[in-house]
């Protein structure tokens, strides 16, 4: 892991905290050694990944991404007086477009920093963010956001304060226990007095969610199936995709599981170890969790935070929250 940033053709640096690869293969073999298999959804993104998602996320059944776009439009303009000239930091920056709505209701000279786990992706997207925003000062930082480290010692940041922006739901792939120890983690990168603004999804019924989790089309089955396709790549494994296929249930507890099912019993190779498959059995790629907004908010509370605002669609399909550092 390198702090100081990469030389490249672009003005944007380009800051490489990711974790090393024998980081991937221990959780990879950790996860496929238990009960449920199961894989962090953090390793759907590599860079084939991220591009299917921003797919999924133009599909008809896929009411988050334009819902939540809807919101921000809306209240675009109250919500660039709250975050004033603080530096604006994006957990998950993907393809950087939502962040673009923000920017346009704000000071040219704004201060943006994209931090997302799938580098090539971030760096392309940041670079092309700047080329639309010549004024912005724009820095990538490829690292696990779940996990603690600390923001780049850049000019452009000094001791200017900061405030947080993780749009589009990925909080619901997070236990809720696990969710309060992200919000923590991220107020400690924010430091100091970091607010934040948060996308949530709203509780709703399983005939909505569903089809938005397993489209028609199979990008969601892609997506799912590409975390295969990574593993034999970067690790070696020996997955046969054509054994496998994909599937997304509701669980009334409050939650979409997204899984990758083997469709026959099998045997699968990964660093010296055999990883049996009975038929039927599945591996959880994902799940995301839904709230209602009184919900969201007592994590918020608990992981320190005090909601100050929340703005939702004509719908309530979706909410957007933000949070008032307490620390």
């Amino acid at each position: 892991m390198s702090r100081f940033p990469t030389s490249t053709p672009s003005t944007v640096p380009l800051y490489d905290l990711h974790p090393p690869l024998d980081d991937f293969r221990a959780e990879v073999l950790r996860g496929l050694s238990q009960p449920q298999k199961a894989l962090s959804a953090k390793y759907l993104y590599d860079k084939r990944g991220a591009e299917l998602f921003d797919a999924i996320c133009e599909l008809d059944e896929y009411y988050l991404t334009r819902t939540e776009i809807g919101i921000l439009q809306e209240n675009a303009a109250e919500i660039a007086e709250l975050i004033g000239d603080r530096a604006l930091v994006e957990f998950g920056s993907g393809s950087s477009q939502k962040i673009r709505i923000l920017l346009d209701a704000m000071p040219t000279d704004a201060v943006y920093v994209a931090l997302d786990i799938s580098k090539q992706h971030l760096h392309e997207s940041c670079c092309e963010l700047a080329a639309l925003y010549p004024e912005l000062e724009a820095i990538a930082v490829c690292a696990d956001y779940t996990q603690p480290f600390h923001l780049p010692d850049h000019p452009a940041l000094g001791d200017r304060q900061k405030i947080g922006f993780f749009p589009g739901s990925t909080i619901g792939n997070l236990e809720p226990a696990e969710a309060v120890d992200f919000l923590r983690t991220a107020a400690e990168i924010l430091e100091p007095q970091g607010d934040f603004l948060i996308g949530v999804d709203l509780k709703k019924d399983k005939e909505i969610l569903e089809p938005a989790y397993d489209d028609a089309e199979g990008v969601s089955a892609e997506f799912a199936l590409n975390l295969l396709t990574r593993i034999n790549r970067e690790l070696g494994a020996d997955f046969d995709l054509d054994k496998f296929s994909y599937r997304a249930l509701y669980n009334p507890i409050g939650r979409i599981e997204m899984s990758i099912v083997s469709l026959t019993a099998q045997l699968v190779h990964l660093d010296g170890q055999t990883i049996p498959f009975l038929a039927g059995e599945t591996l959880r790629t994902e799940h995301s969790y839904k709230y209602s907004i009184e919900e969201f908010q007592e994590l918020a509370i608990a992981a320190g935070f005090q909601p100050k605002q929340v703005w939702t669609d004509p719908q309530n399909l979706f909410s957007l929250h933000y949070l008032h550092a307490t620390h």
